[in-house]
């Protein structure tokens, strides 16, 4: 059984009420069917405005949909108030993107760490919950511990503090984290360390995860599997290395094709990108989002929306030209 499914979730933000006219909303998530591995790593990919931060806060309930299913470890929570949540947030935590405004900035990192224990009455007196916290810190591997805790956030490195919203991502032992863009605001040369200590944290204790970012590059480095988001839509799944080596959707296919290249030799070549600009979510485009910018898109793209289908073992696309074939 899946840690996690979504079945046809839909996410909204209402940006006009409908006393005198109809209301506005913009669509955010619109329609995500995907699952987890318990285990496992997904990496949701797409363009800025995609829906992709909105997914992830879905599923964790910070947002609550306007429709569909999530299903977590066998129990449905979708519209479950907040009061009957507590198991749940502390099975299931997010590693923010920015590490600047994700910590509180009046507190020293003792007390951001401790709070989630107290809140969770983890730890029978303060010694107990200070072992934990230095432990949650040595993970990190900001060690010694005794020296970040006194500190407050201004008083460390953008890769500092990242390292301490992973954790306090933590240091609930949880089951499932999305981790949004966790490298977008690092340095370069600190975003590869960053990822290995994911990848090394979600193999020793069996952390599942969904990894939030536009950048495909990265991903390589953590996900197993990859799920590609356009306008609020997913668009292809797949394990990642078969979506990477063929993919099958022609925004996939774009997305790929300007991942930075790092041979020398190439470094003069011209990289085709997708021409014009993402839709608008208050009003999308009828049939496949992606049509007006599609190189290959025909009639029945401007019609009717194309579903999600198998194409192998693993693998789904929503795109009429596979339909076709």
């Amino acid at each position: 059984m899946p840690l996690l499914t979504l079945d046809n979730v839909r996410t909204y933000y209402e940006i006009r009420k409908g006393l005198f006219s109809k209301p506005l909303y913009v669509k955010a998530v619109d329609g995500v069917t995907l699952s987890l591995e318990k285990g496992s790593t997904l990496a949701l990919v797409g363009e800025s405005g995609c829906g992709k931060t909105t997914l992830g806060k879905t599923v964790l309930r910070l947002l609550e949909p306007i429709s569909g299913k999530i299903i977590f470890d066998g129990k449905d929570i979708t519209h479950e108030p907040e009061e009957k949540l507590k198991w749940f947030r502390r099975k299931a935590q997010m590693i923010f993107q920015d590490p600047y405004s994700s910590i509180d900035p009046m507190h020293t990192i003792k007390y951001n760490l401790e709070e989630p224990l107290i809140i969770h009455k983890i730890g029978e007196d303060e010694e107990e919950r200070y072992d934990k916290i230095c432990k949650a810190l040595e993970v990190v591997k900001l060690t010694p511990p005794e020296d970040f805790i006194p500190k407050y956030p201004h008083m460390l490195s953008g890769g500092q503090r990242q390292r301490v919203n992973i954790a306090r991502a933590l240091i609930l032992d949880p089951e499932f984290i999305v981790a949004d863009e966790p490298v977008t605001m690092l340095d370069a040369s600190v975003r590869v360390e960053i990822l290995m200590l994911l990848k090394e944290i979600r193999e020793r204790k069996k952390i599942s995860f969904i990894y939030v970012t536009h950048d495909v590059a990265t991903a390589k480095y953590f996900s197993q599997r990859i799920a590609i988001m356009y306008a609020g839509k997913i668009v292809e799944i797949g394990p990642f290395r078969d979506v990477i080596s063929n993919p099958k959707h022609p925004y996939t296919q774009a997305l790929i094709e300007v991942v930075p290249d790092p041979d020398p030799n190439n470094r003069f070549t011209e990289r085709k990108t997708v021409p014009g600009e993402p839709p608008n979510l208050v009003v999308p485009p009828s049939g496949c989002r992606f049509h007006p910018r599609c190189p290959y898109a025909m009639d029945i793209c401007k019609k009717s929306e194309p579903k999600l289908i198998e194409i192998d073992q693993g693998r789904v696309v929503a795109c009429h030209l596979l339909s076709k074939k």
